[in-house]
Parts: structure tokens; sequence; C-alpha cells
């Protein structure tokens, strides 16, 4: 059975190793983003204790910012923008409701950065937790599978934009792009996707607009609102060509 000391050692490890992880590299380059080497020690002595603190208070605003992180480091945006789009397409107003809708992207995030995550529980996490590497190693094999997917997602042109704009020398190799440049790389090249799929998903639907519009005033019944008429046949054409299922299925398959 696991004695306390050694339960409350592995509690802190765990801790500090995902509170650290969340924010690592935002404010430095991949060479220089673990130099602070901060651990949870439970040290006795003033000094130990004094640096624990810190250590907590800065996990502790790191945790504040977790949620941000999460979706702006992960597909969260493009799924949530994009079933928004559909929403907005259907002219449902709050059909589905937001929580819905923001359930349903943070599965389907869990769904496409499941592979990324067990890279980092296999590559990090665990020989962290057995002891078998350090903090600094871990955190760095951590980073490595979340910049890879950022890499995979972000365009050229968008990465040679914060480039120039960090002034810094051009990297050679994707590697040496400092993280804090990949992050708002990655984040509008993301919202660019958004926004293209999201314009393929309103065509349709503004077709049947222009179609119901242009017969109501044919036939002099300007009084109804189109929409009201509209609404029925944009569902009837969701439903029976599968929308949700062609939606998701489109949103998974763009990440690979």
């Amino acid at each position: 059975m696991m004695s306390p000391s050694s339960l409350k050692t592995k509690l802190s490890k765990f801790v500090g190793f995902f509170g650290i992880a969340l924010g690592v590299g935002m404010l430095a380059s991949p060479k220089t983003a673990y130099a602070a080497g901060l651990t949870l020690d439970l040290g006795t002595s003033s000094t130990q204790q004094t640096g624990t603190s810190l250590q907590i208070l800065m996990l502790m605003t790191v945790l504040s910012l977790a949620p941000a992180i999460l979706m702006l480091m992960t597909s969260f945006t493009r799924i949530i923008i994009v079933l928004s789009f559909v929403r907005n397409a259907l002219g449902t107003q709050q059909l589905p409701p937001n929580q819905v809708l923001a359930g349903l992207a943070l599965f389907l995030t869990f769904f496409v950065m499941a592979p990324t995550w067990i890279q980092i529980n296999t590559n990090a996490l665990q020989p962290y937790m057995k002891n078998q590497i350090t903090q600094t190693e871990a955190l760095t094999k951590a980073e490595e599978p979340l910049r890879n997917f950022m890499l995979r997602q972000t365009r050229e042109k968008d990465l040679e934009l914060f480039v120039g704009l960090s002034k810094m020398e051009r990297p050679k190799t994707y590697r040496d792009v400092p993280t804090y440049v990949l992050v708002p790389s990655f984040v509008i090249s993301e919202l660019k996707t958004a926004f293209q799929m999201g314009f393929a998903i309103f065509i349709p639907f503004i077709v049947i607009d222009m179609i119901v519009s242009s017969t109501l005033m044919s036939i002099g019944m300007m009084m109804l609102p189109p929409m009201m008429i509209s609404l029925p046949f944009k569902l009837l054409l969701f439903v029976l060509v599968d929308g949700w299922h062609l939606v998701v299925q489109s949103l998974v398959t763009s990440f690979h």
C-alpha cells in the first residue's frame, strides 16, 4: 500500500507537470522555455517553503489560463466555429443550444487530439511519474507532439507573418520556430480554415432562401416572411443528406 508521503509526492508531480506543461513555451523559445526548471518540492526549510509557495502561485496562474490555452492550441477553435456556422445557416436561432454545441465541440476535440495526448502520456507523463526522466525532459517530450500537431495545421504564410512581426532571424527548420510564434500562427490558420468551411456550408441554404424569396415575390406574398417558409425546407434538406454526419466527418478528416 502506498504511504501518504509517497502519494503526496506523486500528486505533486502530476499537478506540477500538467500545470507547467499547459503554459510552457508561450513566452519562450523551444530552446529556452524550460530554463526556470520549476518543481513542486515539498521542502521543510524556510527557503524551500518560499520557493514552493511561489511555484504554487505560478501554477495557479497557469491553471487560470488553461481553458484559453486548451482552446487555442487544439482543434477546438475550428470545430466550434464550423458548428456555429451550421446553426446560423439553418436559421434555427438557438437550436442546438450553445451548451450542446460547446459539448459536442469539446468531445470532438478529445477525439481529434487523442493520438497527440496518447503520445504525451506515453513519452512524457508516464516516464516522469516513474522517475525515469527529469521534469525538463518530460516537458520537452510533452511539447513536441503538440507542436507537431499545430505545425501540420498552420499555413506557411501565417507562420511567415509572425516570424516577420517578431523581427527574429528566419528559422532554418520548423523546430527552430518559437512556440510564442507558432501559437498565433496556428490560431489564424484555424480561423481561416473554419471560415472557408463555413462558406461552403452556407451556399446550399442561401440558394433555398433565394428560391423561396423569389417565389413569394412572384405570387405577391411580400408580407409573408421568407424565413418562415424556407426554414422547413432547409431543415428537410439537412435531414435528408444526414447533415450532422457530413459536417462531423468533414471536420474530423480536415485534421488529417
